[in-house]
């Protein structure tokens, strides 16, 4: 056994000055890895995008980033619903159907482009808040809190592996149309749906508010 096989697992060997310093070198390129992917995300419009999209092993790898995300009370307050392209259809008549509810005089052409807003991403994913009543009862929006991270890693996770990724929601989310497919309790609310694949067409990125428009001191 060697001396380094010695040190307690929670300990560490004293370090150099030196290694410090690269260690500081280290944190500067991570933060600018990660300034230029946060940056240089867009969100891409599901028409922009075009298979194929994440594998079952890159998606699990994204869903495992999505369980990284805050979690005030390690409730999972928010879940991942695929729909695979063999399902597509029937997302496609709820959206149709959800637009008929709301609005009896739709045309064709209104209720065909709900259709098939259900089959334009390679991977489609519902986004599903989980707000009932769970212990501890932590507050519904220290949840969203909790979803919207979750999200935001899937949206990075995806950005990084090449991928275009759009977030798509509507008067659609609140149909009990698509309660009813997706198979909700009660206290579950479809949020959004994420689409994931290959950007078709590349997007510039939207000009982001400048740091003094939401920052203050107290």
């Amino acid at each position: 056994m060697n001396a380094q096989q010695l040190i307690p697992p929670t300990r560490q060997p004293l370090r150099a000055a030196s290694d410090f310093a690269d260690s500081a070198a280290v944190e500067d390129d991570l933060f600018d890895m990660t300034r230029v992917l946060i940056t240089s995300r867009v969100n891409v419009s599901p028409k922009r995008l075009d298979a194929p999209g994440p594998s079952p092993l890159q998606l699990a790898s994204l869903l495992s980033l999505a369980a990284a995300a805050p979690d005030h009370g390690l409730l999972t307050p928010w879940r991942f619903i695929l729909v695979p392209l063999a399902k597509r259809q029937r997302l496609a008549e709820v959206f149709a159907l959800a637009l008929i509810d709301r609005d009896p005089g739709a045309t064709l052409a209104q209720i065909e482009s709900a259709r098939e807003k259900a089959h334009r991403a390679p991977l489609l994913l519902v986004a599903v808040a989980c707000l009932g009543t769970r212990e501890p009862d932590i507050p519904p929006l220290e949840r969203m809190v909790s979803m919207g991270a979750a999200i935001q890693n899937l949206l990075l996770g995806s950005h990084a592996m090449g991928f275009g990724v759009g977030l798509t929601s509507g008067q659609a989310m609140a149909s009990p149309r698509l309660r009813e497919l997706l198979a909700l309790s009660a206290g579950e609310t479809p949020v959004c749906c994420v689409n994931i694949g290959m950007v078709s067409k590349a997007k510039s990125c939207r000009l982001r508010p400048a740091p003094e428009t939401f920052f203050s001191v107290l």
